[in-house]
């Protein structure tokens, strides 16, 4: 079976890549950093290194890469005959390589009828979806239809820690052991492509919003309360009694949010939280709290990590969430001099107030008592040297 996987970062070697060689597949990596393709290229395999006690190394094998800026018409090639297609780019380069994808499925179907599954791998709601929606671009009406009908753009929920690397081997990279991958089989035509360690659903929301609200909210929440206590390692935020204190009380919030709407069982739900708490608490794992908190206007979206639980608690129980406003006010509070988009938010309180900034950065409106909780928090954490409680 032929995979071909956009994307030869930590993300798409150390997670995409791995469970595609477990599950058989030989993997054509596409990427531009001339340097990880020529590599790939010459060793024809790669490590993959598990961040707990063993230190187990697997090794990932069968594998090779076109660099898609200087052999395009190779990554067509290689689309057309693929089982698979899958990418791990960034929200933000997904519609850089749709015309890729579109060029290479035109060339499928002069060549066979086959179906195909294309997936998204992106930590975005419907990164799928959106991808399908830049290959459509591309198309003629009459592709639309012969489109629709053979090939699949299911969505998916993806979630595996994969920290900062320092490795000798460039190729090599560190993975926590735990992973998910949740695919939307309904959206699929045809059987489920076979792929190890992959959970097919009929309903993907329920699974996007338990991660989102889990994993990534209380990611988010360590890391911008570590930076703010001056702590640079996650797993050193999480030893912080105030800080795992807080983390707690954020998602017990989007907790009752999460089982009051999709029926998850309490219990199951608690130990999902608690197995997600001690993720970020691995000492095996060296992840700085200015990675995890980088692109924090990203972050402040209203339908990203903070404010969308936020104002989903809201429009469910009408109440304030407090844990999530402070976790909101934290990520306004994060200033690292090195991050683009935080300089960007202190340059706007700066000259327009912290009015402005939260109205520009989260879409919320100034009256709202959620715009009014946060506007709070904020002022009392400058107050107080921004302590985390």
């Amino acid at each position: 079976m032929n995979a071909v996987h956009f994307g030869a970062g930590n993300i798409g070697r150390g997670f995409i890549g791995l469970l595609l060689h477990q599950s058989g597949y030989k993997t054509c990596f596409v990427d531009v950093n001339a340097e990880i393709v020529n590599l790939l290229n010459e060793k024809k395999q790669y490590t993959v290194k598990l961040a707990e006690a063993s230190g187990e190394e697997l090794i990932v094998e069968n594998v090779h890469a076109i660099n898609s800026l200087k052999d395009p018409d190779l990554v067509i090639e290689e689309v057309a005959k693929a089982d698979i297609v899958t990418a791990a780019v960034g929200p933000n380069i997904l519609p850089l390589i749709a015309g890729l994808i579109a060029a290479g499925l035109k060339k499928r179907l002069e060549q066979s009828k086959n179906p195909l599954t294309i997936i998204a791998c992106e930590n975005m709601i419907g990164g799928s979806a959106f991808l399908k929606e830049k290959i459509y671009e591309e198309l003629t009406n009459d592709e639309k239809v012969q489109f629709e009908t053979y090939f699949s753009f299911p969505n998916t929920a993806v979630d595996r820690i994969v920290p900062n690397q320092n490795n000798a081997d460039k190729l090599s990279v560190t993975v926590e052991p735990f992973y998910e991958w949740v695919v939307d089989e309904s959206e699929i035509k045809g059987t489920n492509p076979p792929i190890n360690g992959v959970t097919f659903v009929q309903d993907l929301e329920p699974f996007i919003e338990r991660k989102l609200f889990t994993v990534n909210t209380g990611h988010a929440v360590v890391a911008y309360f570590g930076y703010l206590a001056g702590i640079r390692n996650m797993h050193e935020a999480l030893a912080n009694t105030e800080i795992r204190g807080m983390i707690e009380q954020v998602l017990k919030e989007t907790s009752r949010y999460l089982t009051a709407t999709y029926s998850f069982d309490e219990k199951t739900h608690a130990e999902y939280v608690q197995k997600i708490i001690n993720r970020f608490a691995n000492p095996y794992i060296s992840d700085d709290t200015t990675r995890v908190g980088r692109s924090p206007m990203r972050k402040l979206k209203n339908n990203d990590r903070l404010v969308r639980p936020a104002t989903k608690y809201v429009e469910m129980f009408n109440e304030n969430p407090l844990y999530l406003a402070r976790g909101i006010a934290a990520a306004l509070h994060y200033d690292f001099p090195e991050d683009p988009e935080a300089n960007e938010i202190q340059a706007m309180i700066e000259q327009k107030g912290i009015q402005f900034a939260i109205e520009k950065t989260t879409s919320l409106k100034p009256g709202a008592d959620l715009f009014e909780l946060i506007h709070k928090q904020y002022d009392e954490m400058a107050l107080n040297k921004i302590k985390p409680i």
